[in-house]
């Protein structure tokens, strides 16, 4: 399958980000929970909500991925031997499920619209993740949570951010961090470490930076999907970067 041509407003994100009318926000499962904590903290839900409110009140269409690391990790349990990772990987995708169910409830209370999508079937709590309706649920305004990853086992919740963005015809992949864009080092354990205000997908892969893994940043950088790595701690960045202002780094396929 060809490439995905982007517009022209997306392949030049630095001169005009507000033109981010439809973005991807990706959150980790640790977003959920104090640092170093475990389960849910209603505080920090509230949190996310309130940055995702914020975001649909400039216009912006919002669709957000959510990973399950505070429920389990099923590569940390794949890893220990005791279950195939096949298995592990279908129960991190519940706990992604989790998660979304949490914070559709406080965007309910907030009174913003949302629905939550699964990629497993699981009537019970979420629709099917089917692409025109996910497509028209954001056209009429609403917050699309996307659980259970892409619903298959071996791949990522990032790698689930990338094919949704793609598909959804997303303009910008947001995915929201503990610092405040992409270093050449881990500025916790390297004090020369330094940011970069812009990167390409091929310098990425080449220095392993690590920002989402490997097929994720292909799959970008084939369809010429912009990337924005930023802080997600800071209140008002998925607002600032939809009005064009500078955040984070922005990590492009040239």
């Amino acid at each position: 399958m060809p490439p995905t041509k982007r517009s022209p407003k997306s392949e030049s994100p630095s001169k005009g980000r507000s033109d981010f009318k439809r973005v991807l926000l990706k959150l980790s499962g640790e977003s959920f929970c104090k640092p170093g904590g475990f389960g849910i903290d209603p505080d920090e839900v509230e949190a996310i909500a309130a940055e995702v409110k914020d975001a649909c009140q400039v216009g912006a269409q919002v669709a957000v991925v959510v990973g399950g690391g505070n429920i389990i990790r099923g590569a940390s349990l794949a890893a220990a031997g005791h279950i195939p990772q096949s298995t592990a990987d279908y129960m991190g995708m519940l706990g992604t499920v989790i998660n979304a169910m949490a914070l559709r409830e406080k965007l309910v209370s907030m009174d913003v619209d949302c629905r939550v999508m699964s990629a497993i079937d699981i009537k019970a709590v979420a629709e099917p993740f089917i692409r025109n309706r996910a497509i028209r649920h954001l056209e009429k305004g609403r917050v699309v949570i996307l659980a259970a990853g892409p619903g298959n086992p071996f791949f990522t919740t990032d790698t689930c951010a990338s094919l949704r963005a793609i598909e959804l015809e997303c303009d910008v992949i947001l995915k929201a961090t503990k610092v405040d864009g992409v270093y050449t080092a881990d500025p916790k354990k390297d004090p020369s470490a330094k940011r970069y205000d812009r990167l390409t997908f091929s310098e990425a892969i080449a220095k392993n930076l690590r920002i989402m893994d490997m097929t994720a940043l292909a799959m970008c950088q084939e369809h010429q999907l912009p990337l924005l790595v930023f802080d997600f701690n800071v209140k008002g960045n998925i607002r600032r970067v939809i009005e064009g202002k500078s955040v984070g780094t922005i990590v492009t396929a040239g």
